[in-house]
C-alpha cells in the first residue's frame, strides 16, 4: 500500500527544506526530459492493451489530459480491461470520464498539473485497484521516483504519446511501451516526499511544490522560502555577492542583557540552518541591473530583529548609498528579538534613518513583504519603500491579533492583518503573486533607473533582459547545469524565457500598443481627418455644449482606464494613500510611454455596472487625491514625467469625504502641480467637473477631446443655484460654454482632440490613438525645456486668468 512506506505528510510552510527549484514559465518539463526517456525505453518492445491485459492487469488507471482518452477507455474495454479515468474537476464532462467503468477526481484543473503529480496518480491507482497505469504525454514516464515507487506498489507503468495513440485505435495495438527505471535506481522516498498544503488540506508531492515556486498547485499557498530559495529566484544566475557571511566579515553577536542562554540559542541556530544569522545581505542583478538586496529568513529566530539583523541593514543600506544602487529588501520577520531588549528597539531607528539616507540621495527602495511581517519590522523599513509589494496572504501587522483583542474585547475579522486588507486600506502598493517578483521588480528598477545607467528602455528590453539573464532556478528547471556548455544552455533557457515573455502584454493591459502600431494610427487620424464627411456632430446641434454633456456622460463611452492602458506599456498600478484606503475612482501607477518612464493617472468611472459602482461612479474621494500626490511627488523625485487623465463629475461629496478633508486634499493637488518639477500633460477625456476635475489638470499641457466637457459645476447644479430650476439644465450648459470648442476659444484649453464621425463611443480605437498621439508629441516638446522656463511657463499659462 502507498501509506505502507512510511512517509510522512508534512506541512513544510515552518520547516526548513532543500532549495527549490522553481520550473521557468513556459518550459516543457517533457521536452527536457526526453533523452532520459528513451535511454530508460529503448530496449523495451511496445505493448498492445491485450498484452497489458496477458500480462496480468485486470484494472488500469488511465491518464490523460487530452482528447485520446476516449478511445483509450473504449480500448480497454475492447481488450477485457477494466479502465478507470484519472480526471480534474474541469474535465468532469469529458466523453472519457463519462465512459469510463470508474473515475478518481485528484483535483480541481489539469492546468495545475495533477494529473502530474506522482503522489496523485499513485493514490489514485491504490483507490482503483489498478495493477497497471496508462500514461499519455506524461512527464511521470521519466521520472525515476515515480517509476520506482510504482515498482514497489507492484504496479506496471506503461506511456504512449498522443500521435500513436490516434493512429492506433486507442492503443489496442502496439503503441505502448512499458517504462521502468534503471535496476540500480534507488527508492528516492523520504519524509519530505508530500506536502500538505495548510490552506487546502490537498497533498502534493513535494517536487511538483517546489517546481511551482513553492506554492500549492491546488489553492495557489504561498510557503515560506529560505532566503537562499528567495535569492535563487529573484537574482540572475551567479550573480549574487554575499555580505557579511564570513566570520571576519560579520557583525559580531551580542547579548545586551545577559539574557540566559541566549548566546547558545545562536549557536545551536546556526548549526541547524547554515546560517549565522537572521538576514543574508549582498549585491547581485535582476535583468542585468546591478541591485543591493537583503532576505530576511524566517527559520532563523522567525527572523527577528536583534543588533547583528539591524547592523546588517544599515550596513546593506549604507552601502547601496556608497555605490549609487537602488536597494531591494524581502521581510519576513516575527518583529524586534526579546533577547535584547531595548537594543533590538533602536534597530528601527537606525535603519530609518539609514534608508532616509538612501532616499535623499534620489536611490529607489523597494520593500517586498512576505508572511509574516509584523512588529518592528513591520513599523520601519518594511513599510518604508518607495513601492511596497507584498505576496498574497501574508501576515502583516504591528500588534499581535491576540493582543489587540484582548485590548478592545472584540473579535476580529478573519481578513485581518493580511495583505488583501492592507491593500484594501491603502498600506501597499500591490499584491504580487511570487511567479511574477521577478519580472515586477525588473520593470520596477529599469522605471527608476537613471537614463544613462545602462539599465532596459521600455518594457520590451526589460523583457529582453529577463530573458537573457536566467536565475539559478530557471536553469535548474530546463534541466541545464552552470558547469556545461554556457552558450547552448542559455539558448535553450532564453528560448523558453522569450516565448513566456510573448504573453506578458496580454496580462498588463488590454489595448496596448506598440509604437510602430501607434504611428500607423497617426497615419489613420490624417487620413480620416482628410475626408469630406468628418464633420463635428456637436457643431452641428443647435445646443453643442448640452450635446457634449450627454456624450460625454454616455456609458459606452471609453473610459479613462482605456486611454491609460493605450498611452503605456508595462504598467504597474500603484495603490492607497499609505495611511487610509485605496481609492478606486483613481487609477495611479508608473509605466513606459513611448519607450520613457512616466507617471500615469485616471479619474475611472467603470466599464460596466459593478465596475462603476465599485470605483464610485468616478467621483474621488480624499484618498484618492492623496494617492495621486503620492505619486506625483515621486514622479518628481526621479525625474519621470505625469500624464493625467480626468473624468468625473466632481469629488465625491458626502460626510465622511468632508470629515477626511476634501478640501485639503485638491488644495494639496493644486499646490503640488503648480511646482512639479517635471513635464506635466492632462487630457479631459469625458466629464471635468469642478475642482474635481482641477486638481488632475494643473498641468504644462491641457488638451480636451472633442466631447469632453469641463465646466465650474453641474449643468443641473449651476440651473438650480441660479435658477431655482433643474429642468434648466440645458439652457445652463450653454450659458457655461461647456463645450470643447468654446473653452478652447477662452484659452483654457491647449488643444481639442478629434473623436471621429460621432463621437468616442462609436470610434474608440481613433478616439484613442489620438489621445495618444498628443500625449507623446506633448512629452516631446515639453521634455526639451529646461525646467525653469517649464514652471515659467506654468505659472503664466494660468496667471493668465
Amino acid at each position: 500500500m502507498l501509506r505502507s512506506k512510511k512517509t510522512a505528510y508534512v506541512t513544510i510552510g515552518d520547516a526548513a527544506t532543500a532549495p527549490a527549484a522553481p520550473a521557468a514559465e513556459g518550459v516543457d518539463a517533457l521536452a527536457c526530459e526526453q533523452e532520459s526517456a528513451a535511454i530508460y525505453a529503448a530496449t523495451e518492445p511496445l505493448k498492445s492493451l491485450v498484452e497489458v491485459r496477458s500480462a496480468g492487469a485486470a484494472r488500469v488507471l488511465v491518464v490523460d489530459a487530452g482528447a485520446t482518452g476516449e478511445s483509450i477507455v473504449a480500448g480497454c474495454l475492447a481488450a477485457g480491461l477494466v479502465p478507470c479515468v484519472a480526471y480534474t474537476e474541469d474535465m468532469a464532462r469529458a466523453a472519457h470520464v463519462k465512459l469510463a467503468p470508474k473515475t478518481v477526481c485528484v483535483g480541481k484543473s489539469r492546468e495545475t498539473g495533477a494529473l502530474d503529480d506522482s503522489y496523485r496518480v499513485l493514490s489514485a491507482a491504490e483507490s482503483a485497484d489498478a495493477q497497471a497505469i496508462l500514461l499519455v504525454d506524461s512527464r511521470l514516464a521519466v521520472d525515476e521516483r515515480f517509476l520506482s515507487m510504482a515498482a514497489d506498489e507492484h504496479r506496471s507503468i506503461y506511456s504512449a504519446p498522443v500521435a500513436s495513440i490516434n493512429a492506433a485505435f486507442g492503443g489496442i495495438t502496439r503503441v505502448w511501451r512499458i517504462c521502468s527505471a534503471p535496476s540500480d535506481a534507488a527508492l528516492h522516498v523520504s519524509d519530505d516526499s508530500w506536502v500538505t498544503c495548510p490552506k487546502c488540506h490537498r497533498i502534493s508531492d513535494a517536487q511538483r511544490v517546489l517546481a511551482n515556486h513553492k506554492m500549492c498547485p491546488e489553492c495557489g499557498h504561498h510557503f515560506r522560502m529560505t532566503s537562499a530559495e528567495r535569492l535563487a529566484s529573484v537574482l540572475d544566475a551567479e550573480s549574487f555577492e554575499c555580505w557579511f557571511e564570513t566570520e571576519g566579515a560579520d557583525v559580531p553577536e551580542t547579548d545586551p542583557l545577559d539574557f540566559p542562554g541566549y548566546l547558545d540559542k545562536i549557536g545551536g541556530m546556526r548549526k541547524k540552518t547554515g546560517l549565522r544569522e537572521g538576514v543574508r545581505c549582498g549585491v547581485g542583478r535582476i535583468a542585468g541591473m546591478r541591485v543591493a538586496i537583503g532576505v530576511m529568513d524566517s527559520t532563523f529566530f522567525m527572523g527577528s530583529m536583534g543588533s547583528v539583523v539591524g547592523e546588517r541593514i544599515t550596513r546593506l543600506a549604507e552601502h547601496a548609498t556608497e555605490e549609487c544602487l537602488p536597494l531591494v529588501l524581502f521581510t519576513c520577520s516575527g518583529g524586534a528579538r526579546m533577547q535584547e531588549g531595548l537594543v533590538s528597539l533602536m534597530q528601527m531607528a537606525k535603519i530609518s534613518a539609514a534608508i532616509e539616507r538612501h532616499g535623499e540621495a534620489g536611490l529607489p527602495y523597494f520593500s517586498v513583504i512576505t508572511d509574516p511581517t509584523t512588529g518592528g519590522v513591520t513599523a520601519s523599513f518594511a513599510m518604508q519603500g518607495d513601492v511596497i509589494i507584498s505576496e498574497p496572504r501574508a501576515l502583516i501587522g504591528f500588534a499581535g491579533r491576540r493582543v489587540i483583542q484582548d485590548t478592545i474585547r472584540q473579535e476580529l475579522p478573519k481578513e485581518f492583518q493580511t495583505a488583501e486588507f492592507a491593500h484594501e486600506h491603502g498600506l501597499i502598493d500591490a499584491i504580487v503573486e511570487r511567479p511574477r517578483i521577478r519580472e515586477t521588480l525588473a520593470n520596477l528598477l529599469a522605471l527608476h533607473a537613471k537614463p544613462e545607467s545602462g539599465a532596459p528602455r521600455g518594457f520590451a528590453a526589460v523583457l529582453a533582459a529577463l530573458a537573457a539573464n536566467p536565475t539559478k532556478c530557471e536553469l535548474e528547471a530546463a534541466g541545464a547545469q552552470l558547469a556545461a556548455d554556457e552558450r547552448d544552455i542559455l539558448s535553450g533557457v532564453r528560448a523558453v524565457a522569450v516565448k513566456a515573455a510573448a504573453a506578458v502584454p496580454k496580462r498588463v493591459a488590454n489595448g496596448v500598443r506598440s509604437v510602430a502600431t501607434r504611428r500607423a494610427y497617426r497615419a489613420e487620424i490624417e487620413q480620416y481627418a482628410s475626408k469630406p464627411g468628418a464633420v463635428k456632430q456637436a457643431e452641428a446641434a443647435e445646443n453643442p455644449a448640452w450635446a457634449s454633456v450627454q456624450t460625454a456622460r454616455d456609458v459606452h463611452r471609453p473610459t479613462a482606464g482605456r486611454y491609460l492602458e493605450a498611452t503605456c506599456e508595462g504598467f504597474f498600478e500603484c495603490h492607497g494613500d499609505r495611511g487610509f484606503a485605496d481609492d478606486a475612482a483613481i487609477v495611479a501607477g508608473i509605466g513606459w510611454v513611448a519607450g520613457e518612464p512616466a507617471t500615469l493617472i485616471a479619474q475611472e468611472k467603470g466599464r460596466d455596472l459593478q465596475d462603476r459602482i465599485k470605483r464610485n461612479f468616478g467621483c474621488p474621494q480624499p484618498e484618492g487625491y492623496r494617492k495621486s500626490l503620492r505619486l506625483m511627488r515621486q514622479a518628481e523625485r526621479f525625474g519621470r514625467a505625469v500624464v493625467c487623465f480626468v473624468d468625473t463629475q466632481g469629488a465625491f461629496c458626502g460626510k465622511e469625504a468632508e470629515e477626511r478633508g476634501q478640501g485639503n486634499a485638491i488644495a494639496d493637488n493644486l499646490y503640488a502641480m503648480a511646482g512639479l518639477r517635471v513635464p506635466t500633460v492632462s487630457v479631459l477625456v469625458g466629464e471635468g467637473g469642478s475642482g474635481g476635475a482641477l486638481a488632475l489638470a494643473l498641468a504644462d499641457r491641457v488638451a480636451m477631446q472633442e466631447h469632453a466637457v469641463y465646466s465650474v459645476l453641474s449643468p443641473e447644479g449651476f440651473a438650480s443655484i441660479l435658477w431655482k430650476d433643474r429642468s434648466r439644465a440645458a439652457e445652463a450648459a450653454a450659458v457655461m460654454r461647456m463645450n470643447a470648442y468654446e473653452i478652447f476659444d477662452m484659452d483654457i484649453v491647449d488643444a481639442v482632440l478629434e473623436e471621429g464621425e460621432g463621437s468616442a463611443s462609436a470610434n474608440p480605437d481613433f478616439a484613442i490613438a489620438n489621445v495618444v498621439a498628443y500625449v507623446e508629441e506633448s512629452l516631446d516638446e515639453l521634455s526639451a525645456l529646461p525646467i525653469d522656463e517649464l514652471l515659467e511657463q506654468r505659472y503664466e499659462r494660468f496667471r493668465k486668468f
